[in-house]
C-alpha cells in the first residue's frame, strides 16, 4: 500500500536530501502496528513508502518493482527476512536491506550482515534511528550504482559480486548453466590423441570463467556441489560416445572430502578406468584429511591421478609424495617461450628427467607455437596440450597435426 510523501527532512550532516520523495522504500513486518508506525515515520521524512505485512507479498513486490531501500522484520512466519533478502538479490544486486528484530542474538546479527543486510536494528526502533538508517541507505544505494558503473568501465566483473546473498544467487544461476569444453592432449611423435581434458565453462555472464566460478564456490562453501555438477556434465557425452584415449577431469582439493566422489555408482564410476583426476598444485592439500588413504580409494575404483600445474604451485613435497601421481602436467607458465629462455629449459629438463626416473608420465600444457613444441620435444616430453593443436570446444575437437 503506497503512502503520500510529506516534506523532506534534514539529511545526515545537516544537508537537505534532494527530492527525497523520489526514493521508494518498502517496509515489511508481520505486526500491523509496527508496520504502520514505520510507514508514518518514513512518509513524514519525505519517502515514498509501500508496505507488506507478509514476506511472500513483499517478495512478489520485489519481483515487480524497484526500490531504493527495503526495511524488513527478521523473524516472520512463512518467509523470514533472510529468505526475503535472498530473493531480493535475485532481482537487485544493490538495493540496501535493513533488518530489524525484537530478539537480537549474535548469531542472527552475523547472519544478517553475512547475507548483505547493511544494518541490523533492535526493536523497538527509535524514530530518529530508523529515519537516519534509511537516509544513509539511500546514499549507499546511489554509491553502489555508481561503483558498479565504474567496475563495468574497467572490466572487473568479479568484483561486482559483493555480499553472500548476491554471490549465492549468481552461483546457483551459473551452476545451472555450466558445460564442459574439451581440449586434446596429443602424442606428437605418433600423431595420436592421448586424451582430452574436460574444462569447466558457464554461460552465465557474471561467473563465466572457471576462476570466478571456483572462487565463488569456495567463498560460499559450494565446492562439493560444483564438483558433482562437473562430474555429471563430463559423464553424459563420455558415456554415449567416449573420446579416444583418457579423459582428464579437474578436481579441487576440497572435493577429496566429498564422499560421493568415492561412490561406486557415481557418474564417472563406469568410466573410471579411463578417467584421470587432476589435482592442482596451486591449491594446498594440507587440510585434506587422510590424503594418502583417499587417493588409494580412488585408485581402487580405477581412477588414475595427475598433479596439475607442476612448477607453479606449492613447493612442498609432502602432498606430492602422498599422491604419488601417475601423471604430471607441467604448468604453462614454464612452457611459455621456453625456446627463448635457457633457465626454463633447464628447470623443465630436470622435471622431465626426474619424472621419468619415477615412472611418471609427463604432459606439457599451454603449447602455443611450433617453437615451444619443438623445444619441449627436445627435452624428452612427447605429450603436449595447447592452442597449437586445438582450442577447447564441445566434444570432442580433432587436433591439428
Amino acid at each position: 500500500m503506497a503512502s503520500e510523501p510529506a516534506s523532506p527532512t534534514q539529511g545526515p550532516g545537516g544537508g537537505r536530501p534532494p527530492s527525497q520523495s523520489r526514493f521508494r522504500v518498502l517496509v515489511v513486518d508481520d505486526e500491523r502496528p509496527i508496520l504502520n508506525a514505520y510507514a508514518r515515520v518514513l512518509s513524514a521524512a519525505g519517502f515514498a513508502v509501500e508496505t507488506a505485512q507478509d514476506g511472500r507479498v513483499a517478495a512478489d513486490l520485489v519481483r515487480e518493482r524497484r526500490y531504493d531501500v527495503i526495511v524488513s522484520d527478521l523473524a516472520m512466519p512463512g518467509l523470514s527476512g533472510i529468505d526475503l533478502l535472498r530473493i531480493v538479490r535475485e532481482h537487485d544486486l544493490d538495493v540496501p536491506v535493513i533488518l530489524a528484530t525484537g530478539s537480537p542474538t549474535v548469531e542472527t546479527a552475523v547472519k544478517a550482515i553475512e547475507y548483505g543486510a547493511i544494518r541490523y536494528l533492535v526493536k523497538p526502533v527509535e524514530i530518529a534511528v530508523l529515519r537516519k538508517a534509511v537516509e544513509q541507505a539511500v546514499h549507499l544505494h546511489q554509491m553502489a550504482k555508481v561503483k558498479r558503473e565504474a567496475l563495468a568501465l574497467v572490466g572487473d566483473e568479479e568484483r561486482q559480486l559483493g555480499d553472500r546473498a548476491t554471490l549465492e544467487v549468481s552461483f546457483q544461476r551459473a551452476l545451472r548453466l555450466i558445460f564442459m569444453a574439451y581440449q586434446p592432449i596429443v602424442d606428437w611423435p605418433k600423431r595420436q590423441v592421448f586424451g582430452y581434458e574436460a574444462l569447466l565453462r558457464s554461460n552465465d555472464s557474471t561467473l563465466s570463467t572457471p576462476p570466478r566460478l571456483l572462487r565463488a564456490a569456495e567463498r560460499i562453501g559450494r565446492i562439493h556441489d560444483l564438483g558433482r555438477a562437473v562430474r555429471a556434465a563430463v559423464s553424459d557425452p563420455a558415456a554415449g560416445s567416449p573420446p579416444p584415449g583418457l579423459l582428464f577431469v579437474n578436481l579441487h582439493p576440497r572435493e577429496l572430502d566429498d564422499e560421493t566422489l568415492y561412490a561406486d555408482h557415481g557418474p564417472l564410476a563406469n568410466l573410471a578406468s579411463r578417467v584421470v583426476l587432476e589435482v592442482t598444485e596451486r591449491a594446498s592439500l594440507d587440510d585434506v584429511r587422510d590424503l594418502r588413504s583417499r587417493i588409494a580409494r580412488l585408485r581402487k575404483l580405477g581412477y588414475r591421478i595427475a598433479v596439475d600445474d607442476l612448477g607453479a604451485g606449492y613447493a612442498g613435497l609432502s602432498a606430492f609424495a602422498q599422491i604419488e601421481p601417475d601423471i604430471v602436467k607441467l604448468d604453462m607458465s614454464l612452457v611459455r617461450d621456453v625456446h627463448r629462455e635457457p633457465t626454463k629449459r633447464k628447470v623443465l629438463q630436470s622435471m622431465v628427467s626426474l619424472c621419468r626416473d619415477m615412472s611418471i608420465v609427463v604432459i606439457a600444457e599451454g603449447v602455443e607455437t611450433p617453437s615451444e613444441r619443438d623445444a619441449i620435444l627436445d627435452l624428452g616430453c612427447e605429450l603436449l596440450q595447447g592452442y597449437l593443436f586445438a582450442k577447447p570446444a564441445t566434444p570432442y575437437p580433432a587436433p591439428a597435426w
